[in-house]
């Protein structure tokens, strides 16, 4: 069964989740080597899991290839869960999907989560180049994961085309002749920031992850909905619900309020078709904010926890409460990897993680 552990003095089992993002003047070796340096830092304060997110044709977001990051991850860490935030299922095949984290959970066994998601990550011409002309994309996602499912499994049935398609490494490595691998394989989350994931995941019995980050609005609607279409299963016997919270602590209101203002700046280009580098605090600061793009901010602002660390603890508490989530996986971005590195610290500090 898929359960966290208890952390501190957290409401709720804490996580994070990384981007790998890109600052100005720093390149994509900077920003993988500082996720991971935070991959050891979350695995060092007791941090619950790690997970990398799919993201394309973004300057600022290093983390195309969450599989191969993840690869990485597996020799610099000892404890801590590590998992795709997710891995955009419609852009791949299923059983490239199976063969990628079977060889995960082979170099870091019972350490591995396969998150999956159904939008694109990325803009629709950028999808189109990933699927090669494959016309199914989000409408085949129930289909796709339930193939998915299969050969992590290694279960079709006799008479399926795939029936004598196995994913390696994976359960048929146990079954053949002097085979001794064992069944165990990644569990299989859902990802959302709408109710189509929630109600699915509900009903096929999985955990749940919503982008509150970026959906706050439809954040408790999602998980009442999830929770009412939860179905036991193998998996889970009951439900369990994560969020992902946008979060950065600093030593002071100041500071926290500087290092924000660089992501809220990046959000402004990317919605405005502008895609680019994280910008520094120095060019953050200095921008002359549109009508238009102030309102950017103020909403994506809104929902970033931020502050000193009692500020941030309290903020997350809140969360939590409101939301009833199971997990809060926390994602700090900032422009500079001291800064996103100092906020976890702060963050593990407030809530009492070991270290």
């Amino acid at each position: 069964m898929i359960r966290g552990r208890s952390q501190g003095t957290a409401p709720a089992v804490l996580s994070v989740l990384d981007l790998a993002t890109v600052g100005a003047g720093l390149t994509a070796t900077d920003a993988l080597r500082t996720t991971a340096e935070l991959a050891r830092l979350a695995d060092r304060r007791g941090f619950h899991r790690f997970w990398v997110a799919e993201h394309h044709s973004m300057p600022g977001v290093a983390s195309t290839s969450p599989a191969v990051i993840l690869g990485h991850l597996t020799g610099q860490t000892e404890r801590i869960r590590l998992g795709s935030g997710g891995v955009m299922l419609p852009n791949h095949q299923p059983l490239v999907i199976a063969e990628q984290f079977g060889t995960l959970e082979a170099l870091a066994p019972g350490r591995i989560d396969l998150g999956l998601g159904r939008a694109p990550g990325t803009d629709g011409a950028t999808a189109a180049a990933l699927r090669r002309g494959r016309a199914d994309g989000a409408d085949a996602f129930p289909q796709q994961l339930a193939e998915l499912i299969r050969f992590l499994d290694d279960d079709f049935p006799d008479d399926h085309p795939y029936a004598a398609i196995h994913a390696v490494p994976g359960p048929v490595q146990g079954r053949v002749a002097g085979g001794v691998q064992p069944a165990d394989r990644p569990p299989v989350w859902l990802l959302g920031s709408s109710g189509f994931s929630a109600e699915l995941a509900g009903r096929l019995g999985l955990p749940f992850a919503f982008a509150h980050h970026f959906s706050a609005a439809n954040t408790v609607p999602a998980l009442d909905l999830y929770r009412r279409s939860f179905r036991p299963s193998d998996a889970l016997d009951a439900p369990y619900a994560m969020i992902g919270v946008s979060a950065l602590a600093a030593d002071d209101e100041r500071e926290a309020q500087r290092q924000v203002l660089t992501g809220a700046l990046a959000m402004v280009r990317l919605r405005t078709g502008r895609p680019g580098l994280i910008p520094s605090p120095e060019e953050a600061a200095s921008h002359p904010f549109s009508p238009v793009e102030t309102e950017i901010v103020d909403g994506w602002l809104a929902n970033v926890v931020h502050g000193t660390p009692d500020a941030v603890r309290e903020g997350l508490n809140d969360l939590a409460k409101r939301t009833g989530a199971d997990e809060l996986m926390i994602t700090s971005n900032a422009h500079t990897p001291a800064a996103r590195l100092r906020s976890y610290e702060l963050i593990a500090d407030a809530y009492a993680l070991p270290r």
